[in-house]
């Protein structure tokens, strides 16, 4: 109760602020934040993992426009932004209201809602979507089951149906899916202006009671060329770096195959990234698997001279053993120099 009278003080003071920024239209105006961008915000009916993804011909999109919080809901605010709809919106939510109230009572205390677009969706996969009557076209928007695709300032009026097309369509977890639902978008032209970063945003459908633990994704382009395909680059390193995760878990409880298979799994996601492979080495030296750790170490050492010299300094720090007998051998494994 007292959190729903808190957001309730919280609308109040948008809507008021607002209304004097109308009153005094002669002295003063409202700053719009041009976020024009398609988005899709979405709940995986499998997981219960809530997401929400854009792209945007304006920089850092990912700042202001994807919100997200585990266990409560996801939301997308973009076309004329108005930020507050994401945290109000979660703390709606949070409070009790499902994703289609939670929207419908800030669109009502806000006077710019017709410049506004915003997608809503709870931890049940009840969606909302607003697109105002002044948004710039091309603009619309798709809501569908446990998901809403948007658009505003498109290149064509097709786009956030083919995103709807694209996400119901697609095979895979709830990253794969928002990432084709972008692809689709941009496939039909995206915004009108051009494109220059994005941004994805997934938190588990339960909450741990720790916010800085619930995130099962979150990364941005900020200003790219091709901002959709450098996301998808980054949310493949993810999953390495994640399958590396689960190794070091397996590893931590004895599970020597099954840590062999995660990490030769991230290996193989990322075979240039030789970071992965050096700190699988190390973990499996100080487990005693000495064997799989050198055929790492050696393959790392062949290929950057440099973690030679970061290995002699892990001793001091407690992240190999202090047995010189052993960090000889180690440091053995690098390539020998060439004989003049």
């Amino acid at each position: 109760m007292k959190r729903l009278l808190l957001v309730g003080v919280m609308v109040m003071a948008l809507a008021n602020s607002a209304a004097r920024a109308q009153e005094n239209a002669s002295v003063h105006f409202e700053v719009l934040r041009p976020g024009h961008t398609f988005s899709i915000v979405a709940r995986d009916s499998v997981t219960g993992q809530l997401g929400v993804a854009v792209q945007s011909h304006w920089f850092s999109v990912g700042a202001h426009v994807v919100w997200a919080e585990a266990g409560v809901g996801a939301v997308a605010t973009q076309s004329f932004t108005e930020v507050s709809y994401g945290p109000l919106g979660l703390e709606l939510m949070k409070g009790g209201k499902t994703a289609p109230q939670a929207l419908a009572a800030l669109v009502a205390a806000d006077p710019q809602e017709s410049v506004r677009q915003v997608a809503m969706g709870d931890a049940k996969g009840r969606v909302a979507v607003h697109t105002g009557s002044k948004c710039i076209a091309m603009a619309g928007d798709h809501a569908g089951a446990q998901f809403s695709a948007q658009a505003n300032l498109m290149l064509r009026n097709t786009v956030w149906n083919a995103m709807a097309h694209a996400y119901e369509t697609a095979h895979g977890d709830l990253a794969e899916r928002l990432l084709c639902a972008l692809e689709a978008a941009q496939r039909e032209g995206g915004d009108i202006r051009g494109r220059q970063s994005a941004a994805i945003l997934i938190v588990p459908g339960t909450s741990t009671g720790q916010p800085w633990a619930d995130r099962v994704m979150d990364l941005r382009v900020e200003d790219n060329p091709e901002p959709v395909k450098e996301l998808r680059r980054l949310v493949a390193m993810q999953r390495a770096y994640d399958r590396m995760d689960e190794g070091d878990r397996e590893m931590a409880l004895n599970h020597t195959d099954a840590a062999l298979a995660a990490y030769s799994d991230a290996a193989r996601q990322l075979p240039d990234n030789v970071e992965i492979k050096y700190w699988a080495a190390v973990t499996l030296m100080t487990t005693g698997h000495e064997a799989e750790a050198s055929a790492y170490f050696k393959d790392v050492f062949a290929k950057d001279a440099n973690w030679v010299e970061v290995t002699r300094r892990l001793p001091a720090s407690g992240l190999l053993p202090d047995d010189p007998a052993l960090l000889a051998k180690i440091i053995d494994l690098a390539p020998k120099p060439a004989k003049k």
